[in-house]
């Protein structure tokens, strides 16, 4: 009996060992297997990082405004007799836009001129009285005054008609205009809005850091956003105090606008030059990975794998970078050009990844995009 349990006991103990052999095989060659795994390569496209020479400058957002721009309004209350001018059209400095009826004032203006002139012959009179000493010289100062009186009630009522007839403060270009004949105005009531448009002022904000760099005479290229407009002019002026919550300066450029075509309120960009171009490694955005600890970016070449055969991979870089323009951006220091750098799917990729390229369709990478929405 116990010769038979030691030969069971046996036989247990080899088929416990065979099996565990045999699964530590299998283990050994998933093992290997699995350090000798290479995942397939990821799908990206590529371009070959080129040099360029950028302008260098400073961009900005700003607006047009008007060397000198008002809304005309009434200066005194009456109600619209005439209106000289169609909405939109040029007028010259000077020239009647609006006359407000002045019957009243023309009928005092009337009676004033006949008090004036009787003053007038009682003070000749005075004065022939007076070289003959039958009146005092406090009744000949007497009507000297009043012959003054009457001239300054003539004079006022003559500045009062005039002022009821409203004119352009300066040349340019008319608005809508805002009154209808028979219209009742109250003083200060808006008539038309008036621009002078030739020459124009665009006011946009710097860092104050680029302060330093910005001259008067600097040349400016501004572009209307959403339209063809282009114009390029100069700085005339630099404000003289930084704005303490955005820390920016405000700057104002003036431009010819010989066509006219740039008009008060208008949102653009500006591009200020400061000074001659520099040399960078330009890139499309989509190629750089951002992160917090650093920007990089892939670059393709030829990597050995762990069995020694060489695949197409990746290596991250990290770079540092400048400014952009439009799609691309400026790659100052981390690249050096001719070398291929991947421009789409960086986000799934790793340092030594294997990939795959395909530009048939690449993403954008245009200095001045024109989107269709735009």
């Amino acid at each position: 009996m116990k010769k038979r349990m030691f030969f069971m006991l046996l036989i247990v103990a080899a088929l416990i060992g065979a099996l565990g052999f045999f699964k530590f095989r299998q283990v050994k060659v998933a093992m290997a297997q699995g350090a000798s795994f290479q995942p397939p390569p990821e799908a990206v496209t590529t371009t070959v990082a080129r040099q360029e020479e950028w302008p260098t400058g400073v961009s900005a957002i700003g607006t047009v405004t008007a060397v000198q721009g008002v809304n005309v309004s009434a200066d005194l209350p009456g109600i619209v007799e005439k209106i000289s001018f169609e909405s939109g059209r040029m007028v010259r400095a000077g020239q009647v836009l609006v006359k407000l009826d002045t019957s009243q004032e023309e009928a005092q203006l009337a009676a004033a001129q006949s008090q004036n002139n009787l003053a007038r012959l009682n003070l000749e009179r005075m004065r022939g009285l007076r070289e003959s000493g039958v009146i005092s010289q406090s009744d000949y100062d007497r009507s000297t005054a009043e012959a003054q009186q009457g001239e300054a009630r003539v004079g006022e009522i003559r500045a009062t008609i005039q002022r009821k007839t409203i004119r352009a403060p300066f040349s340019g270009l008319l608005g809508i205009r805002q009154v209808n004949l028979g219209q009742y105005l109250n003083g200060g009531a808006p008539i038309v809005p008036l621009q002078s448009l030739r020459p124009v002022y665009a006011n946009f904000a710097v860092p104050q850091q680029e302060v330093g760099r910005l001259r008067t005479g600097a040349i400016v290229r501004l572009k209307a956003q959403g339209t063809d407009v282009e114009a390029t002019g100069r700085i005339t002026a630099v404000d003289s105090v930084v704005d303490e919550a955005t820390r920016n300066v405000q700057v104002q450029a003036t431009f010819d606008n010989a066509d006219g075509r740039l008009r008060p309120g208008m949102y653009v960009e500006a591009q200020v030059a400061m000074g001659a171009a520099q040399a960078v490694v330009t890139l499309p955005t989509s190629a750089v990975s951002y992160a917090p600890y650093g920007d990089s970016i892939f670059v393709v070449e030829d990597v050995k794998g762990p069995d020694g055969k060489t695949f197409r991979g990746v290596r991250q870089q990290f770079v540092k970078l400048g400014g952009s323009r439009g799609d691309q951006v400026a790659v100052v220091s981390g690249l050096k050009p001719g070398e291929e750098v991947v421009t789409s799917g960086v986000f799934k990729l790793r340092n030594g990844a294997a990939v795959r390229v395909n530009n048939q369709i690449q993403p954008q990478n245009n200095p001045t995009p024109r989107p269709e929405d735009s």
